[in-house]
């Protein structure tokens, strides 16, 4: 009797160490995913908000050349930070011994080494052609200066991968900011020069795009020496030699790279796949229909602002629920359905809040935010239909971070393919028809299939989120009373800065016009319900609004 309460007591043991044991790797998983989530809130604020004294030293021109390229590099940075960095780190994560991670990080390595140099030359060498579809022939050597970043992948995307794979997150986001300043510092230095200089837009692009394999290389360098530090890759820890498994053999992660690890990326890269077609299309379709050159640049500049917007928008949209994704991924891999359904409602229904009150802000705000940031308000109305896709982006990033926490890529991809297709063969018509809004148009459209086919295949109860207990109408109304609001009070004051074009006025008033719209906001949410108590509490300052 004496042994089995013994044998018991050992049993109990055991479990409250196990438990113990798994309680640490969450906690280690939740504070590694709070990191990488101020890393990219910083970057991304960084990201956006140099666009403004960019374009205002280089002007609509000078911003219209770096926005041309900027694709190319937005997808190099998409496939070194976001798409195959969370790819590896999912397959790191699986690997149960040193050896099988070493032989899975080498692999991962060489073929990534392969994929990019195809990437490099196919884009070095084929410069010329695709400045020629782009129908601009200066921005050749451009073109060619941002490819050299495609080198620099393996190293970016495996270290970082096994970093986030062994929940040490801090060398990936001290790099990803790290490369984020120096960047931003390289192309304000380059539009400086050039307000100084006899530089023209096209010698300004290329050094202001150099800034991406240099900024690069210092990431490199940081994640080299986190990884020196780390000593992981030498034998000293582990001079075992296990077998290797069958799962880390070259076929097998070359096609879960090409179905997982493509899907990761392509969907990362959604919004910057949508400017890559705007870079080949927009121009082109504007000289097409009789504008000549210099305004064909100076309307692409204008519809160019809004991807700043744009990013500012998402960053407010999405920072709230991000601390509810990595709890998703945990209550599914525990078999916890209730838990990740409720998890998966709440970050639908709060990005849906968020990313609505940004977009719906922004719109009523948009002449007097082009007006503070860029200097006059030309293109207003292009701008904020372009907005728009700030709620549906969102929603879609929420939709496939569902999906990802439930292994699940294919309908994710096909949305998203469907979508793409749609852009391109809408902006042909709606460009000749509307010029830059009707590009704005295609965009809005190309996402709204994404996210309805997306939609589709999610589960039934979480389908249901953004309707069940009126939530929709809440939050309609909400943003509605908020828009009517600030509209009449920006009509009623701030008028006259817009007549005169007068930024430092339109500053004042667009500071008066978000403070009111925020205040507003936030006392319908309360007042409405438009999110549960649980919701509330999940925010950063969700406590504090309850209690007043």
């Amino acid at each position: 009797m004496v042994i089995k309460k013994e044998a018991q007591i050992a049993d109990l043991g055991h479990i409250s160490e196990g438990r113990k044991l798994e309680n640490q790797q969450m906690k280690k998983m939740m504070n590694g995913a709070i990191i990488l989530s101020a890393a990219a809130f910083i970057a991304k604020i960084l990201s956006a908000v140099y666009r403004v004294p960019f374009q205002n030293m280089v002007g609509n021109s000078g911003f219209y050349v770096y926005q041309q390229i900027y694709p190319i590099y937005g997808i190099a940075m998409t496939i070194a930070l976001s798409g195959f960095p969370i790819f590896l780190s999912k397959l790191v994560a699986e690997t149960s011994t040193e050896n099988e991670r070493k032989s899975l990080l080498k692999k991962s390595f060489i073929l990534l080494s392969i994929l990019s140099g195809f990437f490099f030359l196919g884009i070095y060498f084929s410069a010329e052609l695709i400045a020629n579809w782009m129908g601009d022939a200066n921005l050749e050597p451009i073109i060619q200066t941002v490819s050299w970043l495609f080198l620099l992948i393996p190293f970016l995307a495996v270290s970082r991968g096994y970093f986030q794979g062994t929940f040490r997150m801090l060398p990936t986001a001290v790099s990803q900011v790290g490369e984020q300043f120096v960047r931003v510092a390289v192309i304000l230095v380059a539009a400086y020069v050039y307000t100084r200089s006899q530089w023209d837009e096209y010698q300004m692009g290329t050094i202001a795009m150099s800034s991406s394999w240099v900024a690069g290389l210092v990431a490199c360098i940081i994640l080299g020496v986190a990884l020196f530090k780390q000593r992981s890759f030498t034998s000293e820890r582990n001079t075992e030699v296990s077998p290797i498994p069958e799962t880390v053999n070259y076929a097998t992660i070359a096609k879960r790279f090409a179905t997982e690890g493509v899907t990761m990326c392509l969907l990362s890269a959604l919004l910057i796949l949508m400017q890559l077609i705007d870079s080949f299309t927009l121009y082109n379709g504007l000289v097409e229909n009789g504008l000549n050159p210099f305004e064909a640049k100076n309307l692409k500049g204008i519809y160019d602002r809004g991807q700043p917007l744009v990013q500012l928008g998402m960053v407010v949209a999405t920072a709230f629920s991000a601390s509810l994704i990595p709890l998703l991924s945990q209550s599914f891999a525990q078999q916890n359905r209730k838990t990740f359904i409720r998890t998966g409602k709440s970050l639908m229904r709060i990005t849906a809040t968020f990313a609505m009150a940004a977009t719906t802000g922004i719109i009523v705000l948009m002449p007097y935010l082009n007006l503070v940031l860029f200097g006059d308000t030309d293109g207003s109305l292009v701008l904020s239909v372009y907005s728009v896709s700030i709620f549906l982006t969102s929603l879609i990033g929420a939709y496939n971070a569902i999906f990802q926490s439930q292994n699940k890529h294919q309908v994710a991809l096909i949305g998203l393919l469907i979508g793409l297709g749609i852009k391109i063969v809408l902006n042909e018509w709606l460009v000749e028809q509307f010029g830059t809004l009707g590009s704005s148009g295609a965009t809005i459209i190309g996402l709204l299939v994404i996210l309805i086919i997306m939609w589709w295949d999610l589960p039934k109860e979480i389908k249901e989120s953004l309707t069940e207990k009126s939530f929709g109408w809440k939050l309609l109304f909400s943003c509605g009373v908020m828009a009517i609001i600030v509209w009449f009070e920006m009509k009623w004051f701030g008028n006259s800065a817009l007549i005169e074009e007068n930024r430092l006025a339109a500053f004042g008033y667009t500071v008066l016009g978000g403070v009111t719209g925020i205040g507003v906001f936030l006392w319908l949410m309360i007042k409405c319900n438009v999110l549960t108590i649980r919701e509330w509490l999940s925010l950063p300052f969700g406590k504090k609004m309850l209690r007043k």
